[in-house]
This record gives structure tokens, sequence and C-alpha cells, in this order.
């Protein structure tokens, strides 16, 4: 099975770090984000990855082709012009990285790598989240469902804390609660092939009309995630996930 990731976008509420590479390239205990995605994926027997590209696209693909570069010890012999590389580390991958656009919404980059996906099943997610969900287990719900798209449903966590009030006095505080009951889009989909014909052109947001028909249509599950899920969209929840990694207790760390 493949797995599909959107690593194309500008990231604009992170531009302390995306001015200088893609969102997905920020790095979390000294890995990308990316990475992290992947070797979760890759613990679930999924080494076959499909990578949207867009903004500074170029430097996804520099890190790959220098993979053994960034993952191993190296000597450099400069009198004789010889490199040796130590201690050859290789994951299982297979990575195609595809242009997809500067400009193209997510929708649009799902449709540009048509061709990569063949007629299988195939994952589908962003490439800036973490979590401890169990892939193997939503593969096996998605196919359950007989439905033609599966979608991770979580329950963010509160960031303020919350007031309950009546007449103009608070009767209870409760500091960051647990969401506000409300189940939102997680990522991590998992998708039939013939999801493509709800998208259009490059302007289709996936989360927009495809969604919205898939779900009219009777045809998207949803799998309830409780556990960890974090997207790092703000250089606070950047800052969140390297505390989690430095503390030996990444929630996403399976591998």
């Amino acid at each position: 099975m493949k797995a599909i990731i959107l690593a194309g976008g500008l990231g604009t509420r992170i531009s302390e770090e995306s001015h200088l590479r893609p969102k997905p390239m920020i790095e979390v205990g000294g890995k990308p984000i990316l990475w992290h995605l992947m070797k979760m994926y890759s613990h679930h027997g999924i080494n076959d990855f499909v990578i949207c590209l867009g903004y500074k696209g170029y430097v996804i693909k520099e890190y790959f082709s220098n993979y053994f570069l960034h993952m191993s010890d190296v000597t450099f012999c400069m009198r004789e012009n010889q490199m040796e590389i130590h201690q050859k580390f290789a994951e299982p991958w297979k990575v195609t990285l595809v242009d997809t656009g500067e400009n193209t919404m997510t929708g649009g980059r799902l449709k540009r790598v048509a061709s990569y996906i063949d007629d299988e099943t195939f994952c589908f997610t962003y490439g800036d989240g973490v979590s401890d969900i169990d892939i193997s287990d939503l593969i096996a719900s998605h196919k359950a469902s007989g439905r033609q798209a599966t979608v991770t449903a979580i329950q963010p966590p509160g960031r303020y804390g919350a007031l309950h009030i009546e007449n103009g006095a608070v009767h209870h505080f409760q500091e960051k609660p647990d969401g506000d009951g409300a189940w939102i889009n997680g990522g991590f989909f998992v998708l039939e092939p013939s999801v493509l014909e709800y998208i259009d052109d490059d302007d289709t947001v996936w989360e927009q009309q495809p969604l919205q028909k898939l779900a009219a249509n009777g045809q998207l599950s949803a799998y309830r995630h409780e556990g960890f899920w974090q997207a790092m969209d703000t250089l606070r929840e950047k800052n969140h996930l390297e505390e989690l990694w430095l503390s030996g207790k990444a929630p996403w760390k399976s591998w």
C-alpha cells in the first residue's frame, strides 16, 4: 500500500521556520517532521511513499538525495577526492517526489499524482502532523466499512481555560479542557482510487467539495482516534513536539 503525503504548502503560520524550508522539513529532534511521519507509516509496513511537493520542494529532493549523508558518519579524503560513508543505514523506503505546483490546492495535488497511485487502496495525509494512531487498525476499519473514503476524526485539546458562567458569576473553571466535544478532520485518510473522480482541477480543495460530496453520498467513514494527535501549525506547537521528543516520551514514536 502507498502513502501519499502533502508537502507543498507555504506554512505561513510558522513563517519563523518556513521562510527557509517547506513546513514538513521543519525539524523535531533533529529530523524533519516528514521523516517522523514516514517512520510512523513504516512501522505499520507501509514503505512506498509519494510526496506532493510545492513550495521549496527542492529542499525535500536534496534531503532524500543525500539521505546517507544525513544519517551516517562520513570521511572526506580531500587529497584523493574520495568520500567514505560509514555505518550505512538504509530505510526500506521507496520515495517518489512529485512537483505538484506552488499554488495548487490540496485536492489538486492529490489529482496530480494519480498516475502513481495505481488501482489500489492508499493512505493520504498532511505532512505536518504526528499521532499515535494505529494505522493498521485504521486501514482495517476502512476496508470493513466498504466505503470510498475514511477520515481520522480527532478531538483537539483546548488551548485556553474554560469559564462556566451563570448570572455573571464563574461557577466552574477548567484549565485547557479536552476540546469542546466536536470531532474534526485529523488527516490520516484511507482512500479508494475512485475518490479522484470527485476532484476537478488544481483549484479543488480536498476538504471542501470532494469530502462534502463523499459525505453526501454516504461514502465517507470516520475512524475515531482518542489518543495523541498534534499538528505543527505554529512555533508554539513545534516547540511542544520538540519538548516531547527530548523527554524521551514522544507518543508518536512507535519504531
